[in-house]
């Protein structure tokens, strides 16, 4: 990076919006001094039920989204002897929560406009040990949830939607989060909206939500109605597995206030995204999601380039103080995955070795992209 860019004129791949909001928020929870799981969770809990238009749906909060990814592995029936059909083009988290289940990731294909599940080539990997069917969403593209519920009902599967790029979205007009049959959302440092970490899972069923709240306790009966008094309990059995899974009042009080700007939030994101849009569709060379980003709260904005041209850009763009990722390397390649079962990747591994995140802010004046694109049109 050239010494003449100033910190103040770093454009990094990820910024939260943190205003007073969230500062006051997460303040009166320490000041309370209640740090545990307690009030605000369940008012946090509440609170993605409503913008998810949950319905009879539960929403159970944990600490990370790798622990809603996990603990929804367990309740879609995960387990040893299992397997689990995963696009190879995802995040680690979702491998490893099959993993920790004692189940085996089966890999398989994309779509080459969504970059979500190919759902035909998932259907030729299903065998007589698969239990489940992951569908993640990748950046401002959805699954096609139809014809995978389709093909779930039609094989007796589960279907485990990570939906931790999509909070705020709706596929079909229908609010992501209220039609799944297992769904999980991430609010971690970099998402889109944040709770500094927490997840959630979300399900249809008054048992898996019961097991659920076991499950996030170390596998105890302590009464959630007392908890969410900020009371601690005593009398109490372990009826369940369990991990420490629990998500703290402070971290659900900042997710509140993130949540009350949800709305500004997505608006900004998709401004910026179109923007993007409008200013690099006739670069030569770049290729760009194929969205209209009217339905969507994107997490990311990606571009494709030519592989043998990939990491010069980005130097490029680091060298201007502007930051970059990839999303990401394939899960098979990784040398702990190398050996589970997969189905043909070509496209998994062409995209790849081509794909590029740029910055993408849920506070990111037109400026700030600009300059963004202004740098990119130069280097092409």
């Amino acid at each position: 990076m050239t010494s003449e860019i100033t910190a103040a004129e770093l454009i990094p791949l990820y910024k939260p919006m943190v205003e007073a909001e969230e500062v006051e928020a997460g303040s009166a929870d320490l000041a309370a001094g209640w740090l545990g799981m307690g009030r605000s969770v369940r008012a946090f809990e509440e609170a993605v039920h409503r913008a998810i238009g949950g319905g009879s749906r539960a929403t159970v909060a944990v600490s990370t989204g790798h622990a809603a990814l996990h603990l929804a592995m367990l309740i879609a029936g995960a387990g040893p002897g299992a397997e689990v059909i995963v696009p190879a083009f995802t995040h680690l988290a979702d491998v490893q929560a099959i993993v920790a289940t004692g189940a085996e990731p089966v890999f398989c294909d994309i779509d080459p406009m969504t970059l979500c599940i190919d759902i035909d080539r998932a259907a030729e990997l299903v065998g007589p040990a698969t239990r489940a069917v992951v569908l993640m969403d990748y950046g401002p593209h959805l699954c096609d949830h139809d014809a995978a519920a389709a093909l779930a009902d039609e094989q007796g599967l589960r279907i485990v939607h990570d939906a931790a790029h999509a909070f705020g979205s709706a596929y079909h007009g229908r609010p992501v989060g209220s039609f799944s049959d297992v769904c999980i959302f991430s609010f971690d440092p970099v998402k889109a909206l944040t709770a500094i970490d927490a997840g959630i899972v979300v399900v249809n069923d008054e048992i898996e939500l019961h097991r659920l709240r076991h499950l996030r306790l170390l596998g105890s009966d302590q009464p959630v109605e007392a908890i969410y008094r900020n009371e601690k309990t005593w009398d109490y059995d372990a009826v369940d597995i369990g991990y420490r899974y629990h998500l703290s009042n402070v971290h659900a009080a900042v997710g509140l206030a993130q949540l009350a700007k949800l709305d500004r939030i997505r608006s900004i994101r998709q401004a910026a995204s179109r923007r993007y849009q409008q200013r690099l569709k006739t670069v030569d060379g770049v290729e760009l999601p194929t969205s209209d980003f009217d339905a969507v709260n994107p997490f990311l904005y990606y571009v494709r380039v030519d592989p043998a041209r990939r990491d010069d850009l980005r130097r490029h763009l680091a060298d201007k103080g502007i930051g970059t990722g990839i999303h990401w390397r394939p899960a098979h390649l990784h040398t702990r995955f190398r050996d589970f079962r997969r189905g043909p990747l070509h496209i998994t591994e062409q995209v790849g070795e081509e794909i590029i995140s740029l910055p993408l802010h849920s506070h990111m004046p037109t400026e700030v992209v600009d300059r963004v694109c202004d740098e990119v049109e130069a280097y092409f």
